[in-house]
């Protein structure tokens, strides 16, 4: 009896070790028109193919995978693919209810995943809606009445960035012991802006990546969060924060804003022109210096299809004004919407006072904070002498 009793335990611990050195994944396709399908392991910045497997008449296939640990790994084509993160012992079961895998389906026999696929469709849904909004601004923008729709839809632009970044803060929060905070961490609207946009997201990230240390300590994925976040985190929020201003509907760097008489002017406007767009504040002595020298080169320019247009950043209204009125500056002069925010400021990345850019004639940029004799000779060359 003791020896029939010893033999099932080894029996049992053998096929436990089996259980827990792989996981598997059985799944179910609506669209029949697939032969085959591929799972592949997610390393850094690549994938790996580990195998394939045929999908039969009825639309099911299935996956034995060797695993030590959990990982994340993507199933599908290059193109159309789900992810999952998938621990040794799981029994997966998929069921793909669409034409794409990647926006209609349903995971079981897997928490990781579970919570993969919750961030996933969440981010589908948000980019649906900004790709919604975009028609709707292009289409505006093209109106008469443009002034008049584009705010409510920047702000609802706005909403919806906000309403995203709020689920992947909550899901951190809530999730700190899944890897799954990785992919909440870094999950991007388009190849150039984060949800995670905001410079205080960095407290999250440090969240993630304690947590993680703690309960994932040798998983090359917590490994490279962490080394992101010990030696390029500041420059790569500092990144993401310019990606973002670039990626906001008004990014479309035309500042549209009122002069000293209340005439609201837009940039693109002055097309057809060789136009300086400058940021500058009375407060600055640089730019009292260098609006004596712009006066000069307007003076001998304007006639020849050069223009200035110029965004005060001084916080007293009445001030620029004056300044304005003092130094008979000709040019056109407009002040920010609101100093204490300045858009068009940030937009323009701008760090000091005096900053500048010259636009073509087709609104293009084409040189920066030129100053004194070097926007002399930058002139010369398009005007002549």
């Amino acid at each position: 009896m003791k020896k029939v009793l010893l033999t099932l335990i080894v029996v049992t611990l053998i096929a436990s070790c089996k259980r827990n050195d792989s996981f598997v994944v059985n799944g179910h396709l609506a669209r029949t028109d697939q032969k085959f399908i591929s799972i592949s392991r997610v390393d850094i910045n690549s994938t790996s193919v580990l195998d394939s497997a045929k999908i039969s008449k009825s639309g099911k296939f299935k996956f034995r995978v060797k695993a030590r640990e959990t990982d994340f790994y993507q199933i599908g084509s290059s193109r159309d693919f789900i992810t999952l993160l998938a621990s040794p012992g799981e029994k997966i079961n998929l069921e793909f209810h669409g034409n794409n895998l990647y926006d209609s389906y349903s995971v079981i026999g897997s928490k990781g995943s579970e919570q993969i696929r919750d961030l996933d469709l969440r981010l589908i849904k948000t980019k649906t809606s900004i790709d919604s909004l975009n028609q709707l601004y292009d289409k505006a923008s093209k109106e008469p009445d443009f002034e008049t729709k584009r705010v409510p839809l920047e702000n609802e632009y706005l909403k919806i960035m906000k309403a995203q970044r709020k689920f992947n803060i909550s899901f951190i929060i809530q999730n700190t012991t899944s890897l799954a905070t990785i992919k909440a961490v870094y999950q991007k609207i388009n190849d150039n802006t984060y949800v995670l946009y905001d410079a205080h997201d960095l407290q999250y990230l440090k969240i993630a990546s304690d947590s993680l240390k703690k309960y994932y300590p040798e998983s090359k994925h917590t490994k490279a969060l962490l080394n992101d976040f010990s030696k390029e985190l500041n420059q790569l929020y500092s990144n993401q924060l310019t990606q973002i201003a670039k990626n906001l509907p008004e990014a479309k760097l035309d500042p549209s804003l009122k002069d000293i008489s209340g005439k609201r002017i837009t940039l693109s406007s002055l097309k057809g022109k060789y136009v300086l767009l400058e940021f500058w504040s009375s407060e600055v002595k640089d730019c009292i210096i260098e609006n004596l020298q712009l006066k000069e080169f307007y003076k001998n320019y304007h006639t020849k299809g050069f223009e200035i247009y110029q965004i005060n950043l001084d916080a007293d209204e009445a001030a620029w004004k004056a300044a304005v009125k003092f130094d008979d500056l000709q040019w056109i002069n407009t002040r920010e919407d609101d100093p204490a925010n300045p858009k068009n400021a940030r937009l323009f990345n701008v760090r000091t006072l005096p900053t500048n850019y010259l636009f073509d004639k087709n609104g293009q940029i084409i040189a920066s904070n030129l100053h004194g004799k070097n926007l002399q000779l930058k002139l010369e060359q398009l005007f002549g002498n």
